[in-house]
């Protein structure tokens, strides 16, 4: 690819950006990580108290990319059959016939994922690997991109449902979200309350998204920095007074993906480990299960990533 092409490709991307801000003020990082899923065809948990703008992210999102985007309210009485449709009796044709559910979309917000029962999530969990739904005796392959942004409030303590620990991990990334800046708060008031609002205008489609998916997994990373993702996969599996368990192997295949996407955002056509750590920080704590000492003194688990980043040697 040549120098041309390659800032041809980011100006694209600081376009979508710009299509995006149009309706969302700051949130930078909730941005980038959404950007990181979309071009590794990863699912994104997004973690946040309500009104951080989660919703309008991605609509917004999914309108620049003009991409289909459906939103699921996830509720304790919700049925699988909710998301994935259903096979249903049609009286003028005296037969049964398959209505297709919300999940039938390139990206499907799940609002607070955690308020559904275990089946719905079991349910979400099969579809998110196999990128298919079982309809009767039909199995439906998902129009591509497809991609699952779930969202779940930390605050709510009554009629919620952990997330088990299979399902955590089939997220590639687990992003937090906080508020704004004074200026920024300013500036939403603002805009939400203008009446001359501007329409976001497509600048990219599924097209330009498997084209830059090829470019991201085209981004070099030395055999080096490869054994340092290797190092600090091993050393959250490694005995210690506050970690129960490391992470899985699939953590080890998106820290790979998630480095080279961080890499391509930042306009490089290598991975540096700063890129690997940056990733990591997104990839690796929600995988993690602390031991009852670590809950005890208040260690989460960020603490922990940041902990195995400074004794892992830097290549």
């Amino acid at each position: 690819m040549t120098l041309g092409a390659f800032h041809k490709v980011q100006d694209k991307i600081q376009l979508l950006k710009q299509e995006v801000a149009k309706m969302v003020i700051g949130q930078e990082d909730m941005i980038n990580g959404l950007l990181v899923g979309i071009l590794t065809g990863g699912h994104i948990l997004l973690e946040g108290v309500p009104g951080l703008a989660k919703t309008t992210t991605v609509n917004a999102l999914a309108k620049a990319l003009d991409l289909h985007f459906k939103r699921v309210q996830f509720t304790p009485d919700l049925l699988p059959s909710d998301i994935l449709g259903a096979e249903i009796y049609d009286v003028k044709i005296n037969d049964f016939k398959i209505k297709k559910g919300p999940i039938f979309t390139n990206i499907l917000l799940a609002d607070e994922i955690n308020r559904a029962p275990a089946k719905v999530q079991s349910a979400l969990l099969e579809v998110m690997q196999e990128k298919q739904v079982t309809l009767g005796d039909e199995s439906f392959v998902l129009e591509k991109p497809f991609l699952v942004l779930a969202t779940q409030n930390p605050v709510e303590q009554e009629g919620v449902y952990a997330l088990p620990e299979a399902q955590l991990d089939r997220f590639m990334l687990k992003l937090d979200i906080s508020y704004g800046s004074k200026a920024e708060e300013k500036a939403i008031a603002k805009l939400i309350t203008s009446s001359d609002q501007a329409d976001i205008q497509p600048v990219m489609n599924a097209q330009d998204i498997f084209a830059l998916r090829a470019l991201v997994q085209a981004v070099h990373i030395d055999d080096a920095i490869e054994d340092y993702i290797i190092e600090l996969i091993f050393a959250t599996r490694e005995p210690s007074d506050y970690l129960q368990y490391g992470v899985s192997p699939r953590a080890s295949i998106d820290l790979f993906r998630v480095s080279r996407a961080v890499a391509f955002l930042n306009g490089k056509d290598f991975v540096s480990p700063t890129d690997v750590a940056k990733a990591a920080n997104a990839v690796l704590p929600h995988r993690l299960i602390l031991s009852y000492e670590a809950e005890a003194q208040g260690i989460q688990a960020a603490d922990m990533i940041q902990d195995i980043l400074a004794q892992v040697a830097i290549p």
